[in-house]
């Protein structure tokens, strides 16, 4: 990247993206784009500005005049399948509030991609053949959440209790984190510096039905979301569902959410309205995936700090 000293507010309007990070941008974009018109699948766009919002505890959205910027286009693009698109993909600039950090920025760029027709494990090859495609081949391995915890951080997330889990962490949790909390610190803190060290594609698969979200659950005991995250060198890449149809049911998960924020003193969002009726109308069996293209060209690049790939963060917007 260029040199620039951050501290002079005089220099603040040059790019943190230097020449090697704008080209390893523009080559991964192309890249991701001739994979998917390889395989014939359609490039979409959606509008980024929406009157509803996904509600999550852990993604606040940006309000702008009374909508609120996309946070994914996920719904907009599951109106498209449930219109018969076909296979779609999208790049989009995605909004979400309060994340900014070394491998975050308010405004970064998702790929998401939907494959109407296939199972959620279709998708893990078909990500895996992605990522390889930009970054080279390199060997794949697969980790159920269970045995990650089981082997990394000594718990079973399924049955020990949570005296357990608070034990396992490297520090005292804060009080306010609930069981599902206390699994997603322990994921960061144990299994993801793991997963660092093993080198090449790691899949973690079968969460807790819980973190289900859109995703489907396999009622097996103990239930587990159909969903995977495919992680590099430590770092969450894509995520990936068996796509949820059930249009009644993706609505209590949604008011659920809501209800869950107000627990946690976070404002209530409405719900897309447009997203549910299509659902109601019939969304056909579809696997989908959500890829950080941001980190994907950090990867490229051979960078820790998403700053050296965005020609602009949002400090310098």
């Amino acid at each position: 990247m260029w040199n620039v000293p951050r501290s002079d507010p005089e220099e603040l309007w040059r790019p943190t993206a230097g020449p090697a990070g704008l080209a390893a941008r523009a080559a991964t974009l192309k890249r991701l784009r001739d994979f998917f018109a390889a395989r014939q699948v359609l490039e979409v766009e959606t509008p980024l500005l929406s009157p509803g919002a996904v509600p999550d505890e852990s993604i606040e959205p940006v309000g702008c005049a009374g909508w609120y910027l996309s946070t994914s286009p996920e719904t907009a693009m599951k109106r498209l399948l449930a219109a018969g698109s076909g296979p779609i993909y999208q790049i989009a600039k995605a909004f979400r509030a309060g994340e900014a950090g070394q491998r975050h920025n308010p405004e970064f760029t998702m790929l998401e991609w939907y494959r109407p027709g296939w199972s959620w494990r279709e998708l893990m090859t078909e990500s895996a053949q992605l990522l390889q495609a930009v970054l080279g081949a390199m060997p794949v391995q697969e980790w159920t959440f269970a045995a990650a915890m089981r082997r990394f951080a000594g718990v079973d997330p399924f049955s020990d209790p949570e005296e357990a889990l608070i034990r396992a962490l490297p520090f005292p949790p804060p009080e306010r984190l609930d069981r599902l909390g206390l699994l997603d610190l322990l994921l960061t803190e144990r299994v993801e510096p793991a997963f660092q060290e093993a080198g090449g594609l790691v899949f973690l698969t079968r969460f807790p039905a819980e973190r289900a979200a859109m995703a489907e659950i396999d009622p097996t005991p103990p239930a587990t979301a159909l969903r995977f995250e495919l992680y590099v060198r430590g770092m969450e890449l894509i995520n990936g569902y068996q796509e949820l149809t059930d249009g009644h049911e993706q609505a209590t998960r949604l008011h659920q959410a809501n209800r869950k924020r107000a627990t946690l003193n976070l404002p209530s969002l409405p719900v897309d309205a447009h997203f549910l009726a299509a659902l109601r109308s019939g969304l056909p069996r579809t696997a989908g995936a959500a890829l950080g293209v941001d980190r994907l060209v950090m990867l490229a690049l051979g960078t820790d700090r998403i700053a050296d790939v965005l020609a602009f963060p949002t400090d310098r917007a």
